[in-house]
């Protein structure tokens, strides 16, 4: 087995398959790609790996995968025997997708948000944060009614890869100008997941204390 990460430190999306390597405990390669200010991403040989020049990327076994959303379909689907992470049993696998693709849709607002602040990307920055804390919304209301369920986690009884596929641009919207004050549920579903074991920390999401 061969699994190479194309990877940036401080991405988030690139932080979404490393939490689930490190929860799946699988050996990878890390190649580290200088996405800022070196924009490698965009670079001749790099776009041979991903011709959308877009991080993160990964190759298994031969095969070439890019977008965090189907990088992580794709682990869990080959590696995850035991359906923990993707079920595939009808009353969970849809609404997991669901969520998967709200990560990599509405929440990326959040996302947007930071590249403004962090790394100075030229965006229109109290559209972004609109959009991102209309996507907050929309979360934190699904896992209020997860909480009055008595319920921890986005589906199912135990977390997901749609709670992987959530959880880093939540966390790190700090970075964008986003708070938590309004989102008491968010704050309670990322504080349980922090708390997992095999959580794997970045910059800006420490270890849980």
């Amino acid at each position: 087995m061969t699994i190479k990460l194309y990877d940036y430190s401080l991405s988030g999306s690139c932080y979404k398959v490393r939490l689930l390597l490190h929860f799946l405990d699988l050996h990878y390669e890390k190649q580290q790609i200088d996405f800022y200010p070196g924009r490698q991403h965009k670079s001749l040989d790099f776009l041979q790996i991903n011709p959308l020049g877009q991080i993160p990327a990964l190759e298994d076994d031969g095969l070439q995968l890019r977008d965090a959303q189907a990088i992580l379909c794709h682990l869990a689907n080959k590696y995850d025997g035991s359906g923990r992470w993707l079920p595939r049993d009808e009353r969970h696998f849809g609404a997991v997708m669901m969520w998967v693709m709200f990560a990599g849709g509405e929440l990326m607002s959040a996302s947007a948000a930071r590249l403004h602040d962090a790394l100075g990307y030229k965006l229109d920055i109290n559209a972004a944060r609109a959009s991102a804390h209309a996507a907050f919304r929309i979360l934190d209301d699904h896992m209020t009614l997860r909480e009055i369920e008595g319920a921890k986690w986005i589906v199912g009884d135990h977390p997901t890869i749609a709670d992987i596929a959530c959880f880093p641009y939540v966390a790190l919207s700090g970075d964008g100008g986003i708070g938590h004050e309004d989102y008491p549920a968010l704050r309670n579903w990322m504080r349980n997941f922090r708390r997992l074991p095999r959580f794997h920390a970045m910059s800006g999401v420490p270890e849980y204390v």
